[in-house]
């Protein structure tokens, strides 16, 4: 990013957005829509976290909805160290470059409105997905899901993790969970270990 914007390219504060938008959007577990929304205002201090400062957890007003029913509200707390530089970088040195960021409280203008479009995110992603040759069928959705499944792998508790990603049901989350193959590969191995440290316990006490 540093290159893009010494060589002037065009093109490249766009970059910059998006790069951050797509880290934000992986880093809280977000909807589109939730991190499109995402207003200055919608960051606060988690009292157990204070080591990520003013941005120890995220206020999502946009969340998924029922039928007939108003947005939901729920709390993100923020998990990822990496995250706050990601958040404090986009804000202290890139949003207000936007010649709309003067008149709005978004988090990230575009370059003719006040706030970045619904569709456009997903656009971009897509993009940057072809670019690098990646599966046509990931999408930006696929962020949240690695979201979920790298939680569940370091071992964070599942009823956390429902209610980081604002699911009323466990088995929604379940959905979401893909554990890696090195993960299943350790699982196993700790279980046979277990299984066979305990046959060998018996063993040796049945034959005292």
């Amino acid at each position: 990013m540093a290159a893009a914007r010494a060589s002037d390219r065009k093109g490249w504060l766009t970059t910059m957005r998006d790069a951050a938008a797509l880290k934000a959007t992986y880093a809280w577990g977000l909807r589109r829509r939730e991190v499109i929304k995402l207003e200055l205002s919608d960051f606060g201090c988690n009292p157990h976290a204070p080591e990520f400062g003013d941005l120890g957890v995220i206020y999502v007003r946009w969340g998924k909805a029922s039928k007939g029913s108003a947005p939901k509200r729920r709390s993100v707390l923020t998990v990822f160290p990496w995250s706050v530089k990601v958040i404090q970088q986009w804000h202290d040195g890139y949003r207000d470059l936007f010649e709309t960021a003067a008149g709005s409280t978004a988090l990230r203008p575009s370059e003719r409105s006040q706030q970045l479009d619904m569709g456009a995110l997903s656009d971009r992603f897509a993009a940057y997905r072809d670019a690098l040759g990646l599966p046509a069928e990931l999408s930006l959705h696929c962020l949240r899901h690695s979201y979920v499944t790298h939680l569940i792998e370091a071992g964070y508790d599942p009823l956390l993790v429902q209610q980081q990603v604002g699911h009323s049901y466990a088995s929604t989350t379940s959905l979401y969970t893909s554990v890696s193959s090195d993960l299943r590969t350790r699982t196993l191995h700790r279980v046979r270990d277990g299984t066979i440290g305990r046959a060998l316990g018996a063993t040796g006490k049945e034959g005292i």
